[in-house]
C-alpha cells in the first residue's frame, strides 16, 4: 500500500491503467443499474443483473489488464460475496426470493479448492520436485538422444519433447527449462544461421501445443475439464487418460506440422549439432522417491478411471508423498504460480455465478440457437476465442 502511495505522489503511476479502472467501474455501474428490458432476457432478475455486470467488469479488467490476471479474479470473488451471496448485507439479499436465487457464499469460497485447482496444484509441486532433483534434466538428455546430431532431427526433438513436458508441467515452466538447454546448443551454430530462430520457436511452440495434451498442461483445459465433467452440466464423466487419447494424436500431429513449416521458414545452415545439455541429477533417496511418484502419479492419471479412482484424488498422491518424505518444504511452495491458481479460481467463481443464479440457462435460452448451424456457432467461437488470446492471456480468455 505505500509503495503504491509512493508511486502516486512521486507520478510514477500508470495513468493508463488507472484510467482503464476508472472506465471499467463506470461502465459496471452503467450495467448493474439499466433498465432489466435492456438485455432482452426472459425472467432476468436483479441478482441475473448483477452478475451480468460482474461479468462485464471481469472482461474489461482482464482485457485491458488494469490490474494483474490474479487480482481481477480475487475482486469477482469478493464482488460476488458482498453482493450476490446468501451472506451479503441484508438489503441486497431483500427478501426470499425478492431479488432471486442467491449464491451460496461456502460455495463461492470454495473456488479457492475446487477439486481443478487441486489437480493443477498437483502439476505445479511434481514440476518443482522434478526441477529441485534434476530428474527433469535426466529425461530431457534421454529423450533427446534418440534424435541424433543431423540439425532437423534435433529441431523436432526440441520439439517433441518440449511437447511431452509441457503436459504435465506448466507451459512457462516448460519453456524457461528447455531454453536452458538450447545455450550450449547455440554454441555450435553459425551466429547469423536461421537454426537458432528456428530452435527458439520450437520452444513456446511445443509448450504451447503440447500444453493441451493433458487436463493439467494449461490452465484452459482446466476451464473445459471442469465443465464436461461438472455433474449439474455436461457430466461426461471424460478420465484423464480419455483427455489424452483424443488429444495427444491432435498435438503430435500439430507438433510435426509446425517442424515441416520451421524448417522451410528457418532452414539450418549447418547439416549436425553437437548436443551438451549442462545439469545432472541428484543421486540420493529422495530423486529415488521423486521418479516412482511421478511415475505412479501419472500412470494413475491415464488408467484410473477402471480402478474407480478420479484425477483430482491421485493430484494429492504427489502433494502427500512429497510433503510426507521431505522433498518439498515451505520453502518450496513459494515456487508454486499462485497467481495462476487464483486465476483459475475466479473462472470458476465466475462460472459458478452464472449457474448457480440461473443466468446461464435464462440466457441460452433467450437465444435462438436453432436458427443457426452447430458448425457455424463453433467456427464464430473458435474465432473469436483465437483473436481474444493474442492480446490477452488464454486463461483470461
Amino acid at each position: 500500500m505505500q509503495e503504491t502511495v509512493k508511486k502516486v505522489l512521486s507520478g510514477d503511476f500508470n495513468k493508463k491503467k488507472a484510467l482503464w479502472f476508472l472506465l471499467t467501474a463506470l461502465v459496471t455501474v452503467i450495467v448493474w443499474n439499466l433498465p432489466s428490458g435492456v438485455f432482452g432476457i426472459d425472467g432476468l432478475t436483479v441478482v441475473h443483473q448483477r452478475v451480468i455486470a460482474i461479468f462485464v467488469m471481469a472482461v474489461m479488467l482482464w482485457l485491458t489488464e488494469a490490474i494483474p490476471a490474479w487480482a481481477t479474479s480475487v475482486t469477482i470473488i469478493f464482488v460476488l460475496l458482498f453482493f450476490v451471496s446468501d451472506s451479503s448485507f441484508s438489503f441486497m439479499q431483500g427478501t426470499e426470493g425478492q431479488y432471486g436465487q442467491l449464491l451460496d457464499s461456502v460455495g463461492i469460497m470454495a473456488c479457492f479448492a475446487d477439486p481443478t485447482i487441486i489437480l493443477f496444484l498437483g502439476g505445479f509441486i511434481l514440476a518443482i520436485a522434478a526441477t529441485k532433483s534434476g530428474l527433469d534434466v535426466w529425461m530431457a538428455k534421454a529423450l533427446i538422444r534418440p534424435f541424433g546430431h543431423r540439425s532437423e532431427m534435433v529441431l523436432l526433438g526440441f520439439l517433441l519433447i518440449t511437447g511431452v513436458f509441457s503436459m504435465f508441467i506448466s507451459n512457462t515452466a516448460t519453456a524457461a527449462m528447455m531454453l536452458t538447454f538450447l545455450t550450449p546448443v547455440f554454441k555450435s551454430l553459425p551466429a547469423n544461421g536461421k537454426g537458432r530462430i528456428a530452435l527458439t520457436m520450437a520452444i513456446p511452440i511445443g509448450a504451447n501445443l503440447g500444453g493441451m495434451g493433458t487436463p493439467i498442461g494449461t490452465p484452459p483445459n482446466a476451464f473445459a475439464y471442469k465443465v464436461l465433467n461438472d455433474p449439474t452440466g455436461m457430466n461426461l464423466d471424460i478420465s484423464f487418460g480419455e483427455w489424452m487419447g483424443f488429444m495427444v494424436p491432435l498435438v503430435l500431429v500439430l507438433l510435426v506440422i509446425s517442424w515441416l513449416l520451421l524448417k522451410v521458414f528457418f532452414p539450418f545452415k549447418q547439416k549436425t549439432i553437437d548436443l551438451e545439455i549442462d545439469g545432472d541429477m541428484q543421486h540420493n533417496w529422495r530423486t529415488v522417491v521423486v521418479g516412482i511418484t511421478f511415475a505412479v502419479t501419472i500412470i494413475l492419471w491415464v488408467f484410473g478411471k477402471p480402478l474407480g479412482i478420479n484425477a483430482n484424488t491421485v493430484a494429492m498422491l504427489p502433494i502427500a508423498v512429497f510433503a510426507f518424505t521431505g522433498v518439498i518444504t515451505a520453502n518450496d511452495l513459494k515456487d508454486i504460480d499462485w497467481s495462476v491458481i487464483w486465476m483459475v479460481a475466479g473462472g470458476f467463481a465466475l462460472g459458478l455465478a452464472m449457474n448457480g443464479t440461473g443466468l446461464a440457462e435464462a440466457a441460452v435460452k433467450s437465444i435462438p440457437f436453432g436458427e443457426f448451424n452447430p458448425l457455424v456457432i463453433m467456427v464464430v467461437s473458435g474465432l473469436v476465442c483465437f483473436l481474444l488470446s493474442n492480446f490477452i492471456s488464454n486463461t483470461a480468455t
